[in-house]
């Protein structure tokens, strides 16, 4: 190798120095605004008008420096509110260590992350990767891999519900039930059925026609999306029978019932029933995006290496925070906490209701609940959002009749208080 010019030797010494990487000088100070996000992103969303900047607990400001209570939590995602101590104490110790090293390595945050989780839970192996469809992507490839590796290629079969949603890959969005999600992308996957849920006779009537084609099982313990539905432990516990009598594996999509939300660390763990597969994302990263994928080692065993991976998943940086999340949410004062504030939000929603007679029902678990609007006002839940915005309180949709709340685990007395105060300003403002 011949010796680098002077020239190469000086822009490499140059650019070698970690002080010179300086960003623009307009790079924080560059004007914003919404109409911003029309002008330069793809139009797959439609935002709220205003920008929020900073958060603290459950509390959000936007540019103006207005405030508003996050009765929504980033649906579901920032489990212990906005700019938690203990998650910035973690991202920045992290941050000044290792940030990525792909799966060509491994990491001690991973690896302390995955006995945390095993410790916690049914599973003997996790996989990680960077949202819930991922982990539910990897969830129905593995169950359809060791079906084909156990019982042969005609297991196929994936038995999942109605109005469900577990993600928006194309394998997920097909899962998910919902054709205003799947349809016009050319053909989906082949080979998924969807059900009624909560009905056991559907299930039953579908494994005594196909159980030696089905592979699995996927369900939510809780549909969020499909607006805001308990599963029935019996319905649950039926699906978990089921499947070990015809050999297919149950996967319970907890990508928003997960990290404590609906008073206990997993959802399943209330309703008498452990799965095969479980998956998580939204609130186990508390907001920084990163998921998993729980299962047995019997059933880990058929992903070898190089059938299924990701370049992110495992990152050091998610890992420490989900850590750190992971930490504060599996406590018995968390959990306890969460299902003395599902008391709360109920009886306030209840009194709201007896003077307003806006909501048909108020259903849910935990800090994850949605109101069904009174036939009188059938397709107005947005129009709930826009006005709860224009009151100062984020809260979310689960179809066009269901508003839908899902505040941080830890949030307080003050802002559940202030935040219903809001929502009826809101509910006054929209049904009329």
């Amino acid at each position: 190798m011949s010796s680098p010019s002077a020239a190469a030797k000086a822009v490499i010494a140059a650019t070698s120095r970690r002080d010179v990487a300086k960003p623009p000088a307009d790079a924080a100070t560059m004007p914003v605004t919404r109409e911003m996000f029309d002008e330069w992103l793809v139009q797959c969303y439609a935002p709220a008008l205003f920008i929020p900047v900073r958060g603290e607990g459950s509390r959000v400001w936007d540019q103006a420096g207005r405030m508003y209570i996050d009765f929504a939590s980033g649906v579901a995602v920032t489990a212990l509110g906005h700019c938690h101590p203990v998650l910035v104490a973690a991202l920045e110790e992290q941050a000044r260590k290792l940030w990525h090293v792909s799966n060509w390595l491994t990491n001690e945050p991973a690896l302390r992350l995955a006995k945390r989780l095993i410790d916690a839970t049914f599973a003997e192996r996790v996989f990680f990767c960077n949202s819930g469809a991922e982990a539910n992507e990897a969830a129905l490839k593995l169950a359809r891999r060791y079906a084909h590796d156990r019982h042969g290629v005609h297991k196929i079969r994936v038995i999942a519900a109605h109005n469900a949603f577990h993600g928006r890959t194309l394998f997920t969005v097909t899962a998910g039930g919902q054709e205003k999600y799947s349809q016009g992308f050319g053909p989906n996957p082949a080979g998924i059925v969807h059900l009624p849920y909560n009905d056991i006779a559907a299930l039953e009537r579908e494994f005594a026609e196909h159980g030696a084609d089905i592979c699995a099982v996927l369900l939510e313990p809780m549909q969020g999306e499909g607006g805001m539905v308990p599963g029935t432990p019996e319905y649950l516990q039926a699906a978990r029978r089921l499947c070990t009598a015809h050999g297919a594996l149950l996967i319970l999509d907890e990508i928003q019932s997960g990290m404590g939300r609906t008073g206990a660390l997993f959802s399943y763990m209330q309703k008498g029933v452990t799965p095969d597969i479980l998956t998580s994302a939204k609130g186990l990263g508390g907001g920084f995006p990163v998921g998993a994928m729980l299962t047995t080692t019997e059933i880990a065993s058929v992903f070898s290496v190089g059938v299924h991976g990701t370049t992110y998943g495992g990152n050091p940086l998610g890992c420490a925070v989900a850590g750190a999340v992971l930490d504060v949410v599996n406590t018995t004062e968390v959990l306890e906490g969460v299902k003395a504030r599902h008391a709360l939000f109920t009886e306030g929603l209840k009194a709201i209701n007896v003077r307003r007679r806006v909501f048909a029902d108020i259903r849910g678990e935990g800090v994850w609940i949605g109101c069904e609007l009174d036939a009188r006002w059938k397709g107005k839940a947005m129009d709930v959002v826009k006005a709860a915005g224009d009151a100062g309180l984020l809260v979310l949709v689960a179809g066009p009749d269901v508003v839908r709340f899902a505040p941080s685990l830890v949030i307080s007395l003050d802002e559940i208080l202030e935040g219903l105060a809001r929502l009826e300003t809101a509910l006054n403002r929209a049904l009329t």
